[in-house]
Order: C-alpha cells, then sequence, then structure tokens
C-alpha cells in the first residue's frame, strides 16, 4: 500500500565538500531511529558513503538514497556529493527531490558554500532549508557569517535558532519559534526542552520580532494583518514562514553539530513542518503525445508518470532505474511506456534503495522514489508513464565536459573491454563521457575535473578489472602550405616482366582556413588517361594523411592536375596513386608548410574578486579576451584559447577560483602556429622537421 502523500518529504542534502553533509545525513538517520548507530565518515560506518573510493577520500562522489519515519512522514533522505568534480550529480539528485538542505560550514566562505546548488535550486523552485555545522569548533561568529551569507545573489538567511554555548562548551539551541531551549547531554542525542538561558532572551525576542516580520512579507493577508496590528500569533508566524520557503524569499536557518550528535531531531521537526509535501508542489512541466506543452499536476489520483533521475548498478540487482513518482499512485507490475524511447515497459516489483540495501515495496505515490530493475532501455532522464497518457517531463541538459584524458588498457588486448565497462558506468554518471577520437584513434575520457576521471579509473578497475593509464590527449594539430608550387612525381621500376609506370604533374595552392581540400583535373590531350586520375586523387589524399612538419593531417589545400605521361603496359592504378603521393610530398616541401594548432572558445563565469587572478592566467595562456558581461556577482568571460594550453584547465580553475568558478569550451578554429613553439611540438610528434 502507498504512502499517504501529504507525508511525504524527499530533501536533497547540499553544500560545499568537507561541510558535513554526509555527517549530517548520518546524524538525522540514526535520530529517527534507521540505525542503531551513527554512521561516522572518518571510520567508514555511514550508511550513505558506501563505495571503496569514497571512504578512502572521506568524501561523497555519488548521490545515495535512505527513508526513515519520523513523526508519522516518511522522509528520504538524499546524500548528494558537494566536491567540484562530482557536482553534476548534485544537480541531477536535485530533480528527485521535493526540498534541499543546504549545509553550511561557519569556518569557510559562506560565497563559495552557496554556489550552483543554490542557482539550481532556485531554478527549480525547491523549498530549502539551511543548517549551519560545526558550531562546537573554535571562535565561529554566527552574525558575520551569515551577513557575508546575505551578500550572495538571492540569499535571505533567516536564524529559527540561536546556539547555546560556544565551542566545545555548545550544548544545544534556543528556538526563535517555539522560545524553547533544547538542551544536549553529550554526544547520544538525548536532550532536554527547557527555558531559553536568561542571557539569550532578549536576543530571542529580537529575532523574533524581525522573523515575524519577515514572514508576513510572505503572504498579502498576514502582512496587512501585521501592519494593522504589530503582531501575528504563532500559528499564523508559521503559515507565513512556510510560505516564505516555498517561495524561497527566505533562507530558515537551524543550528548544530554533526561531530556532537546535536540538532537533529529538531531538523527532522522543521522538514515536517516547514517543507512543502511533494503534492503542495506546483505542477510540472511535460509534452504530450501531440507536443503540446501540458502541466502534470502532482495527484495521486491522476495517471502515473514518473522521472528517472539516476541509473545505479546493484552488485545483486543488477541495473537500476531511480524513479521520482510525478504523478499517480503505483502498486508495481504495472505496463508502462518509456516516452523517450516509445518502449513498452512492466514495472516490476518496487524497491526501495536504503544505503546499499534494497527492500520491496507495495506501492508509491506523488513524491517518493522507486528503483526498477529490469527495464530494456533506460536513461537517466527519462520519463515513464501510463501508456494511455504518454507524457515527457523535461530531461536533463547535457552536461559538457571539462577535461578529457586519453586513456591505455595497461594489458595489451584490454582496450574493448575498458570501453564496455567505461560506457557502463556512463549511464550511472552523466557527467562522464567516453569516447573513441577520429583523428587520433585514442579513447578519450572526459569528465568534470581530473580527480572525476582518475576515481572513474579506480572503479573500472574495481568492477571491470581493467587497469588503464591516463595521459594527456593528443592535440590535433594540422599542417597546411602558405605558398602556391608546382611539383613533380614520376614513378618508374623494371624488374622483369611488366614495370611500373606513372608520371604527374600537380600545382598546390593554399586555401581559406576552413576551406579543406580540393582536387582539380586540368588534364587535357590524354595525357593521362581518365581511368588513372581517380587514383592521382587517392595518392594526394594518401600523401596529406601526414604532414611534412610533425607528421599531421593537411589541410586547406587545392591541387590541380595538369598534366603527366603514362605506359600502355607499365600503368596501372597502384603507379599513379604511388606517382600522387610523391608530387604532393615534394610539393609540401617546397611551398613553406607551417603548422595549424585548434583554438577553442572558452566561457568562464567567475566571481568579481577573483577576476584579476583569472584574467592574468589567461593572458599567460595565449587567450584572447573577446568580452565580459556581469551576472550578477559573477563575471562571464568569453575567449578564444589554443587548446593545447587549457587542457588542464579545469583543475586550475578551481585553484583560482577556490571552487566557485566554471566554464564552458567547445572547438573554435585553426590558426598558425607561433614559430617560437615549433621545435618543442615537432619533438613531441617524434618526426624529423623537413619544411622550413
Amino acid at each position: 500500500m502507498a504512502t499517504d502523500a501529504a507525508k511525504v518529504r524527499t530533501i536533497a542534502i547540499t553544500g560545499q565538500g568537507h561541510a558535513g553533509k554526509t555527517s549530517v545525513a548520518d546524524a538525522l538517520v540514526f535520530a529517527a531511529g534507521g540505525s542503531n548507530r551513527l554512521g561516522r565518515v572518518d571510520d567508514e560506518t555511514s550508511v550513505f558513503d558506501t563505495e571503496p573510493e569514497e571512504q578512502r577520500r572521506r568524501s561523497t562522489i555519488t548521490t545515495s538514497l535512505f527513508s526513515v519515519a519520523w513523526d508519522k512522514h516518511q522522509i528520504t533522505i538524499l546524500d548528494t556529493p558537494g566536491q567540484g568534480n562530482f557536482i553534476l550529480d548534485a544537480r541531477d539528485a536535485l530533480r528527485g527531490a521535493a526540498g534541499m538542505i543546504l549545509v553550511l560550514d561557519p569556518t569557510s566562505d559562506p560565497r563559495a558554500e552557496i554556489g550552483k546548488v543554490w542557482s539550481w535550486a532556485r531554478e527549480d523552485g525547491i523549498p530549502t532549508l539551511g543548517f549551519l555545522n560545526k558550531l562546537d569548533r573554535p571562535e565561529i561568529n554566527i552574525d558575520a557569517y551569515l551577513a557575508r551569507l546575505g551578500d550572495a545573489p538571492e540569499v535571505r538567511p533567516t536564524l529559527l535558532h540561536l546556539p547555546i554555548g560556544a565551542d566545545e562548551g555548545f550544548k544545544g539551541m534556543a528556538s526563535i519559534v517555539s522560545g524553547k531551549a533544547f538542551v544536549y547531554d553529550g554526544a547520544g542525542g538525548k536532550f532536554q526542552t527547557t527555558e531559553v538561558p536568561a542571557d539569550l532572551t532578549d536576543r530571542v525576542a529580537e529575532l523574533k520580532a524581525t522573523l515575524v516580520e519577515d514572514a508576513a512579507e510572505g503572504d498579502d493577508e498576514l502582512l496587512e494583518k501585521y501592519l494593522d496590528a504589530g503582531e501575528l500569533s504563532d500559528e499564523e508566524g508559521m503559515t507565513g514562514l512556510k510560505a516564505a520557503v516555498r517561495s524561497g524569499s527566505m533562507l530558515p536557518v537551524l543550528c548544530g553539530s554533526a561531530a556532537g550528535n546535536l540538532g537533529f531531531p529538531q531538523l527532522l521537526d522543521a522538514v515536517v513542518a516547514l517543507l512543502p509535501a511533494p503534492i503542495d508542489l506546483g505542477a510540472a512541466t511535460g509534452i504530450d503525445s501531440g507536443g503540446n506543452t501540458i502541466e502534470i499536476a502532482p495527484d495521486p489520483s491522476g495517471p502515473f508518470s514518473g522521472f528517472v533521475f539516476k541509473t545505479v548498478i546493484d552488485p545483486h540487482a543488477g541495473q537500476l532505474s531511480l524513479v521520482r513518482v510525478m504523478s499517480g499512485t503505483t502498486a508495481g507490475d504495472a505496463q508502462l511506456i518509456n516516452t523517450r524511447a516509445d518502449d513498452k515497459e512492466r514495472s516490476g516489483h518496487l524497491l526501495r534503495l536504503d544505503g546499499q540495501k534494497t527492500q520491496q515495496v507495495d506501492g508509491a505515490t506523488v513524491g517518493e522514489i522507486i528503483a526498477l530493475a529490469k527495464l530494456k532501455h533506460p536513461h537517466s532522464g527519462d520519463t515513464l508513464a501510463d501508456p494511455a497518457h504518454p507524457v515527457k517531463i523535461r530531461p536533463f541538459a547535457e552536461a559538457n565536459p571539462a577535461i578529457s584524458f586519453a586513456i591505455e588498457a595497461k594489458k595489451r588486448g584490454e582496450e574493448d573491454k575498458a570501453m564496455q565497462g567505461l560506457l557502463r558506468m556512463c549511464q550511472e554518471d552523466l557527467a562522464l563521457k567516453v569516447e573513441r577520437d577520429e583523428s587520433s584513434g585514442e579513447i578519450l575520457l572526459s569528465g568534470t575535473g581530473q580527480l572525476h576521471v582518475e576515481v572513474a579509473c579506480e572503479r573500472l578497475v574495481r568492477k571491470y578489472g581493467v587497469e588503464v593509464e591516463l595521459k594527456a590527449p593528443k592535440v590535433p594539430y594540422r599542417e597546411t602550405i602558405r605558398n602556391s608550387v608546382k611539383a613533380h612525381g614520376r614513378l618508374k621500376k623494371q624488374t622483369g616482366g611488366h614495370g611500373q609506370f606513372a608520371d604527374c604533374r600537380i600545382e598546390v595552392e593554399p586555401l581559406a582556413r576552413g576551406g579543406g581540400f580540393e582536387f582539380i583535373d586540368k588534364v587535357v590531350g590524354g595525357t593521362i588517361p581518365r581511368g588513372f586520375i581517380p587514383a592521382v586523387e587517392k595518392g594526394v589524399r594518401a600523401g596529406m594523411e601526414k604532414g611534412v612538419i610533425a607528421g599531421a593531417p593537411v589541410v586547406d589545400v587545392k591541387v590541380t592536375l595538369y598534366d603527366g605521361q603514362y605506359h600502355d603496359v607499365d600503368s596501372s592504378e597502384m603507379a599513379f596513386k604511388t606517382a600522387g603521393r610523391m608530387a604532393f610530398k615534394e610539393a609540401m616541401q617546397q611551398a613553406r608548410p607551417c603548422l595549424l594548432e585548434p583554438y577553442v572558445n572558452l566561457e568562464i563565469t567567475v566571481p568579481d574578486e577573483c577576476m584579476g587572478d583569472v584574467m592574468g592566467d589567461l593572458n599567460s595562456r595565449r587567450a584572447r579576451v573577446e568580452g565580459m558581461t556581469q551576472v550578477g556577482h559573477n563575471q562571464v568571460i568569453k575567449s578564444k584559447a589554443p587548446m593545447s594550453e587549457v587542457l588542464l584547465y579545469a583543475s586550475d580553475l578551481t585553484s583560482m577560483t577556490s571552487g566557485r568558478g566554471s566554464f564552458e569550451i567547445g572547438f573554435s578554429h585553426y590558426e598558425q602556429l607561433p614559430e617560437h613553439l615549433l621545435s618543442k611540438v615537432v619533438k613531441d610528434s617524434g618526426v624529423e622537421h623537413q619544411g622550413e
């Protein structure tokens, strides 16, 4: 039987790396009785960070789930990554959540903590609570921290708790809403509800007046009453507070310590009281079978629709699709349709994930997350729907990889095995891409940062038994010419019996950048029979595969075949192909060849205060800045840079901006490589330079 939809809460735990998100998630599970011991990241007992790569680094790499019961509600907790290399997994996890807890670290820069997840939550209208962690650390100044937090765009932090005690003496919190205090006795999670300590009563009263005023602003009727009467009842204040949370006009901040196990029953109470049930959120936007935009109401009695927000490979159950129920109710074993692939599906058993454990459930309703196994062609971002109402929900925006590496299997013959393993991993991680480069033949593994790619290779060893080496990908240099020349290719061999004879004369001219290749036949008088002319072109194309400077492909040339000779007996297609190649090689050496390097478009978003460092770094990379735009507290820089200079730019930008910068990259054009850099490229290529 499905849960009462009004009693469902699905929350994503987000925040900066090392803010203590997983510790907060573990403490919530323990406080709700979901685990009989408090899981800790440091001793590898977390119910969330169970992957060996996570345990080794003490850092979340992929989103995991756990459901608990609290105050007759079902709360599903999604613990998400915060480290920049894995942050896109948090973006995808937010599509499975109806609420968010932003874990704040008062020992860090609050502007870094808000970052991308706050923007994503605002874009998707996800109601959010803040949790100020680590209040048992020394020298914490909450007022200064929240003031800086409030400088970030669209952030209006409002305290719901005042800490009682400081540093190691932190022992509880005073509630601004109820006027009560919660005093803890050690780290066991037990507390007593008491009166607010005398030294905090004035401050609590002051903050409550501000809170009531802020809450009233979220509701016109409440604001009018507040302006008339000067106060609101507790019930009215709570109504206004819930409206402000739902609209995103306020970020209520609660206090506690994951390390000390303080504040988590109160945080669970706030989740139930302040974060809306999914059925109380607005309708999702979808597309019907006729291509019309429609609204999908979160109605438990409506047609079923579910959004696949994540794919996981379970060692026992195989591939599982994690589905957020958007509308309707299901009891399992239902006929569905995958509206992307137009595949008919049967849902089979409904599963729930709790950390590494799976358990079968009887049904699911709006807002709940279920895991489905053995679907035909599931992708993250798919919609599963009632066949009679085949709707599509907005899929994920495609991730743009920021860094690429060439991979090479350590054992010969295991490249295909590595490729297959990586392709399966890409199903779990949408920010990971693998492809074979057409020009170099290399397998390229791309991700959001170097650590992202390195962790993927570690998992490849553990899950699929393939060890690989990472190398910087080859820069796809090209060669071209600067002068027009005429060249002669002649093949004449006599070894007994039929010989080999072909003679061709060509003119080679440079084309404009991006002109590609042109072959013109101007042979007259039958000096070369028509049947042999395509062979000359094949020979020229073969000669273009490797230039004379660094062995790079030749581009942007026009070749005109204007004369030649043949022999009735000794001429053949192979002979003319060879002669064409010889003529082109001779022309390349005479036509002032040069090396072209690829340039990329860079669009970089950085905080204002990081502009100086980023601009100086771009200049050192031979980049050309083409424009800058102010967006909130950030600058968006548009530039073009040589690809060779930005192969590892993701890691460098992270260092310069403390993880707050981001960029998009795409191919732009080719330009001539400066002469002073030529010798290094030629040396790295292993080709003896034959050009000028």
